[in-house]
């Protein structure tokens, strides 16, 4: 169980400490919990949705409320990093100069725009999702963003130079535990929705999207980071909940 209790402890702001050592065969057993980290947000985020929505708040409301709780309990990391990838992405200069940009600290004019439609699109999603009751597709929303991750430390990826979470992730995973994971969040989604295609198709799309924003960041900043995989999991997160709460 070391690999969950540092998973835990790098992904949220729960009070589990993980081991003192941690070495690339420690972190890859975190990375490959990282999934049931995700299920456990997410049913927190419906938990919190129903509550809301037991109180009287509008679901819209609520939507931004528990975007903005997500983004508190796990140290605003992921969207730190998609700020900072968008940032990198949009400076087109060499990838020395994209990696500087990425980790000066500041989110640019591409960074904020990213965060304003990725974070309002997440919102207006999960409340959507909350007022026709879609508790399940909370859950797996906020579970494939973790997915993504584990695709995005498969193995063959390189770590970017002088990134430091990265050079402990990277290229740790082997394939068939992203895609392991993947077929679970499909089936899960199966019974998400209404329709039984709309579920594993929004998971498919959220993690095929993910997989090209990767590959594209890899070559762009000559490897993989820890500001790269914050940008996969919420680009992930963004799709999987706004293609699950498309109405019948």
């Amino acid at each position: 169980m070391t690999g969950l209790r540092l998973a835990v402890s790098w992904l949220t702001v729960l009070p589990l400490r993980g081991p003192e050592q941690v070495d690339r065969s420690v972190a890859a057993r975190a990375i490959a919990w990282a999934p049931v980290v995700g299920v456990l947000l997410g049913g927190g985020a419906a938990g919190l949705l129903w509550g809301l929505g037991q109180l009287g708040a509008a679901w819209l409301l609520a939507g931004f409320v528990v975007v903005a709780g997500l983004g508190l309990i796990t140290r605003g990391m992921h969207i730190d990093g998609l700020a900072d990838t968008i940032d990198g992405l949009g400076s087109y200069g060499a990838p020395e100069r994209a990696r500087e940009i990425m980790k000066s600290g500041g989110a640019g004019p591409f960074g904020v725009a990213a965060l304003v439609f990725a974070l309002g699109i997440q919102a207006v999603s999960l409340g959507a999702l909350a007022e026709a009751g879609r508790w399940l597709a909370v859950v797996v929303a906020v579970a494939v963003g973790r997915v993504a991750v584990v695709l995005a430390c498969r193995r063959g990826i390189e770590a970017a130079p002088g990134a430091g979470f990265g050079a402990l992730v990277a290229g740790t995973q082997p394939p068939v535990t992203g895609y392991a994971w993947g077929v679970i969040a499909c089936l899960a989604a199966v019974f998400a929705t209404s329709n039984p295609w709309q579920g594993p198709l929004a998971v498919l799309l959220a993690l095929a999207a993910a997989t090209v924003l990767v590959r594209h960041c890899v070559r762009r900043f000559g490897g993989l980071n820890g500001d790269v995989l914050g940008a996969a999991l919420e680009l992930s997160v963004t799709i999987a909940a706004a293609v699950l709460s498309f109405a019948r």
